[in-house]
C-alpha cells in the first residue's frame, strides 16, 4: 500500500499544506481540494485539531489522499494511522518514525537535506523523501547536483517553494511532487 500512495502523490504532483486551528473546516477543506482536482492533503501537527482533521477529510473524501505532516514523534505516526491518514511526512530524519511508519506500512516521506540523510534513507528502502527547507539549501541546483549519485531517489521539495518556481521544480526527473501552502 506505501508504494501506491506514493505514486498517487506522484501523479496529482501537488501536496498542499494544511495548517487548520479549527477541525471544523477540514470537511469543506476537503471537499474544495478534491473538487479542483487535487485530492490530496498534508495536515500538519502544528496545531492541537490536527488528528482530528486528518479523520474529518478522510471521512468526507474517502478517495482523498489525507496525511500527516510536521510529524516529529512516533505518537504524531500513530494518530495519523489511527485517523485514516495514509502517509507522513516529517521535516527532518526520524528513524524511529520511518521505521514505525515502515513496521505498519504507512507510507514515509522523511525530510533531507544532506547526502548522509540520503544513506540512511537508501539503508530504509526508501525511494522518496522530502527535501527541506529546499529554498534555503539550494533549491534546484541542489536537486540536479544530487540526481547523479542519487538516481534512485525522488524527492518533494518544500519550503520556498511558491507559484514562482514550482514548474522549475516539476521539470526536474528526481522531483516526485512538490509541497507547500501556495495553493489558493
Amino acid at each position: 500500500m506505501k508504494f501506491k500512495v506514493l505514486s498517487e502523490i506522484e501523479s496529482v504532483g501537488i501536496v498542499p499544506l494544511v495548517v487548520l486551528e479549527d477541525a471544523k473546516k477540514a470537511a469543506p477543506l476537503a471537499q474544495a481540494l478534491c473538487d479542483g482536482g487535487i485530492p490530496i492533503a498534508e495536515v500538519t501537527f502544528r496545531t492541537a485539531a490536527a488528528a482530528e482533521a486528518i479523520r474529518i477529510m478522510a471521512e468526507k473524501c474517502p478517495n482523498m489522499l489525507v496525511g500527516s505532516g510536521t510529524v516529529h514523534n512516533v505518537d504524531q505516526a500513530w494518530a495519523t494511522l489511527d485517523n485514516g491518514g495514509k502517509f507522513v511526512i516529517t521535516p527532518g530524519f526520524n528513524p524511529k518514525v520511518v521505521d514505525w511508519c515502515l513496521k505498519h506500512e504507512l507510507a514515509i516521506c522523511p525530510g533531507t537535506v544532506t547526502p548522509s540523510d540520503l544513506e540512511q534513507a537508501l539503508d530504509f528502502g526508501l525511494e522518496v523523501v522530502k527535501f527541506f527547507p529546499a529554498a534555503a539549501y539550494g533549491g534546484t541546483k541542489t536537486l540536479k547536483a544530487l540526481a547523479g549519485p542519487y538516481a534512485s531517489i525522488k524527492f518533494v521539495p518544500t519550503g520556498g517553494v511558491n507559484l514562482d518556481n514550482l514548474s522549475e521544480y516539476l521539470s526536474l526527473k528526481n522531483v516526485a511532487a512538490v509541497g507547500g501552502s501556495f495553493v489558493p
